[in-house]
């Protein structure tokens, strides 16, 4: 039982440019110089016919399923495809246990995947054993980060190559190619304007899909007499003029960008910072999201070192709640903008974590006797509360009371730094620590709470 193929498909002329002038052979192939140069490695891979399993990532439209089909026309392989949408576990396991059995009579089975994250843990489970054993030659396509949509186990078998985002002269000469070939437009006279596909080009963003698709919507739309087409600059400006903008809310662009964007705040690149924003905005993202993630911000890289970050971002994620999108860009922006700007410091986030690091090693240390809490007799007959010191009592509020468990008594968590106004507590620990250095048997207070 075989799978459908995406590529055995007659192309006609109603099919989209991108598929009727898909290359065949390598040849044609523009872009991934990377990989497919002179002596590189996929080169040398596919001319061998000694493919490894391979994991193909990368944007969208920049040659992944392409490659597959160069693969199917050029290997000595049986080539199967499957459709993460169509294809269940038993069937997966039937179509394995045939390829398995081919390999007993010498042939070998190449299975590309398009779209392999878009498959669940168990159906990607029921490839494994087959790849383990040599069975097939897994080849998957992705948009996503293979760490985070495909299996440990799976991934661990297969060389991951990343495709990268196509050059604008990449592009350029995929378009000249299209227009050159007799699969592209045979029966039309197409005059273009001298920039027309730089200008597409840049549009597309690096995605060949996009550019093709560009270019034939501005032929078939252009003015036409008889068999002339023109494309006119006006009427190439109208299917240009807003660039589409890669962004997936819960795939690694989105990670990508709130890292970009916490970064720039605490390089204190105030441009950066509200470009990145903005990105997300445009792409779709949750403004409650955001301003969640501002509010870590303000205590994580900023502190005490300006009191107000916190309440402004609490301030503004309320703002987002209350009128919502489109008008809280402006009140996004206004924060991002504070914590950009603002002195930044990291102490407490530092000391959160010596703390959290201490607890993992040490586990439940008991509490202090004297600072343990004694509501009933029995618990002050066993010492609760003994030599308790009421800080209150003493005329510096301070008292020379062991309150850290001992064997954590020369620890120091919190160390300020003398940024903004996190020097004020950098000063008063100062003055604390000297009042201990200096009082070591300090005076027991007036009375006990």
């Amino acid at each position: 039982m075989r799978q459908e193929s995406l590529f055995n498909s007659e192309k006609t002329d109603s099919s989209p440019l991108a598929y009727r002038v898909r290359p065949v052979s390598l040849d044609g192939f523009k872009g991934q110089d990377h990989l497919l140069g002179p002596g590189k490695l996929l080169r040398q891979l596919i001319a061998q016919d000694q493919l490894p399993s391979l994991i193909f990532w990368g944007p969208p439209g920049v040659g992944k399923t392409t490659l597959a089909e160069i693969i199917a026309q050029q290997t000595k392989s049986h080539f199967i495809t499957f459709s993460a949408v169509t294809s269940g576990i038993k069937e997966i396991r039937q179509i394995m246990d045939e390829a398995e059995a081919n390999r007993d009579f010498g042939e070998k089975t190449i299975v590309f995947i398009d779209e392999i994250h878009r498959f669940n843990k168990a159906q990607q489970d029921a490839f494994l054993p087959y790849v383990e054993r040599g069975s097939i030659t897994l080849i998957g396509a992705t948009t996503e980060n293979p760490s985070f949509e495909i299996n440990a186990a799976l991934l661990s078998r297969c060389k991951v190559l990343v495709l990268k985002t196509l050059t604008t002269v990449a592009l350029e000469q995929i378009l000249q190619g299209a227009l050159a070939s007799p699969n592209g437009f045979p029966e039309l006279d197409i005059k273009l304007q001298p920039d027309t596909l730089e200008l597409i080009s840049e549009f597309a963003n690096g995605d060949g899909r996009m550019a093709l698709n560009t270019l034939e919507m501005a032929i078939l739309n252009g003015e036409r007499e008889g068999q002339h087409v023109t494309v006119t600059t006006a009427g190439l400006s109208q299917l240009i003029n807003t660039k589409s903008l890669r962004y997936d809310k819960h795939g690694e662009e989105h990670y990508n960008i709130i890292s970009a964007l916490h970064k720039s705040m605490r390089n204190s690149d105030v441009d950066a910072a509200i470009y990145w924003l903005m990105r997300m905005l445009a792409g779709g993202e949750d403004p409650l999201y955001i301003a969640r993630r501002l509010i870590r911000f303000a205590s994580e890289d900023i502190g005490l070192a300006d009191r107000q970050a916190l309440p402004l971002t609490v301030a503004v994620f309320q703002a987002c709640q209350l009128i919502g999108m489109p008008e809280c860009d402006v009140n996004l922006t206004e924060a991002v903008t504070y914590l950009a700007l603002a002195p930044k410091s990291n102490a407490l986030y530092a000391a959160k974590a010596a703390a959290q690091a201490d607890i993992r090693t040490t586990g439940n240390l008991p509490v202090p006797l004297q600072i343990r809490n004694a509501p009933t007799k029995l618990m002050k007959d066993l010492g609760y509360g003994a030599d308790y010191q009421y800080a209150h009592d003493t005329t510096e509020k301070l008292t020379d009371m062991t309150t850290m468990p001992a064997e954590l008594s020369e620890r120091t968590y919190y160390q300020p730094t003398d940024q903004g106004q996190e020097k004020t507590w950098q000063q008063r620990l100062a003055a604390i620590k000297q009042w201990h250095t200096q009082h070591p048997q300090a005076n027991k207070p007036n009375s006990e709470a």
